[in-house]
């Protein structure tokens, strides 16, 4: 028999999501975060009214995909184009420095152990590592739009960057991993990564050129979000499944190779409308949903604010400081290396992908949680404060 309680939990989640918001945009933060306290609140770490199903895991898997996929659509591709070079500097740096940063607190909090180091637990503190140059951008994505920053040059190289950040995590989880389970070839992995931006650009220069022409004959617009749509969803099932690449990235390139057809800004405008109205706040709520802190003793506790700090300030300084290499201003770098901060779905899927070959133990995973949930809550908080503070500051210089 067929099971309706998915119709209830939409509705709360739908209720909570956007009751929160409001008060939130009320104290002047971004709607965002009332989202995620909403999931937080209505999941089984507070009310337990919520839990994690296959069909939320879905939806909000699909809210991602579309985030990221009006992300590409809103993209100034020539400004992107410009922030290529500085974005992958960024990246890398924002991946080698938490990395080093994960595997030295690792290796303290092991350190007092009685556990022999070995190369498994070396292993592990390694994976710890790669846990947190993790970034999920799709934070960040609907916080930049919120303010109106997201084409703004800090906003498109925070997109750059994540975006680079991801495909430098895959081949770093690639590496570690390899090691662990002989089954996994790197080699292989690495041509299946380029063989997709092969593969995007040999699909998607004739994809745009026929889009953009068909369109500018047709008046019947809304067959155009149909068919976006659907281009949008085999880039992100091609990009996962047969190149091992994050679904995420298949839809933001979908979206950058209708940005600039004649159409573009009323597909946007269409798939702003489903988000708001259903997907976004269901990926927003699973992020907190998914939280059940158990096990959670005092040494773990300090571990998991330790790590907590490393997460942050390893991206601020790592993101920041080249950012200030790449010609950024003070202020812009200090927003690049906010807009980085946060983990989100990504750092649990890397986590989960190491539990499966044995790299991580399981005492970890309730640290890593508290980060991810943290991190995800607090980048929207700051980006609003950094680019408040820097458009005081030019009030102030103005004047």
């Amino acid at each position: 028999m067929l099971n309706y309680h998915f119709l209830l939990d939409l509705a709360i989640i739908l209720i909570g999501t956007k009751f929160l918001g409001i008060i939130t945009r009320k104290i002047q933060m971004p709607q965002v975060v009332g989202a995620l306290l909403a999931g937080l609140i209505l999941g089984p770490a507070v009310l337990g009214w919520i839990h994690e199903t296959e069909f939320i895991k879905q939806m909000a898997e699909l809210g991602v995909i579309v985030l990221m996929f009006n992300a590409g659509l809103e993209t100034d591709l020539n400004e992107l184009k410009k922030c290529g070079k500085a974005s992958f500097i960024i990246a890398l740096f924002g991946v080698l420095v938490p990395l080093a940063g994960g595997f030295g607190i690792a290796m303290l909090f092991n350190s007092g152990n009685s556990q022999p180091m070995n190369t498994k637990l070396i292993l592990e503190n390694i994976f710890i590592g790669i846990v947190l140059t993790a970034t999920s951008v799709s934070i960040t994505v609907e916080t930049l739009r919120e303010l109106g920053k997201l084409n703004t040059p800090s906003g498109t190289a925070i997109l750059g960057a994540a975006l680079i950040d991801d495909i430098l995590g895959i081949i770093a989880l690639t590496i570690i991993t390899s090691v662990a389970d002989s089954s996994v070839s790197l080699g292989i992995v690495l041509l299946k990564i380029l063989g997709f931006f092969v593969f995007a650009l040999a699909v998607g220069i004739p994809f745009y050129f026929a889009f953009h022409k068909y369109s500018e004959k047709q008046r019947q617009r809304r067959r155009f979000v149909i068919i976006a749509f659907s281009f949008c969803l085999t880039m992100s099932f091609i990009a996962e499944h047969f190149f091992g690449v994050a679904n995420i990235t298949g839809a933001f390139i979908a979206g950058l190779v209708i940005s600039n057809t004649t159409h573009s800004h009323y597909i946007n405008r269409r798939f702003d409308i489903t988000s708001y109205v259903l997907l976004s706040p269901i990926f927003f709520a699973s992020i907190g949903v998914s939280v059940s802190l158990t096990g959670m003793n005092s040494t773990i506790i300090i571990f998991s604010i330790l790590l907590l700090v490393v997460a942050i300030l390893s991206k601020i300084i790592g993101c920041g400081i080249e950012a200030l290499a790449c010609k950024y201003s003070r202020q812009e770098s200090l927003r690049i290396g906010v807009g980085m901060i946060s983990r989100g779905e990504v750092a649990l899927i890397v986590a989960s992908k190491g539990a499966a070959v044995g790299l991580i133990n399981t005492l970890y995973f309730g640290p890593i949680i508290v980060m991810v949930v943290v991190t995800t809550i607090i980048t929207p908080i700051l980006l609003k404060l950094v680019y408040s503070r820097g458009k005081n500051e030019e009030l102030a210089s103005a004047s």
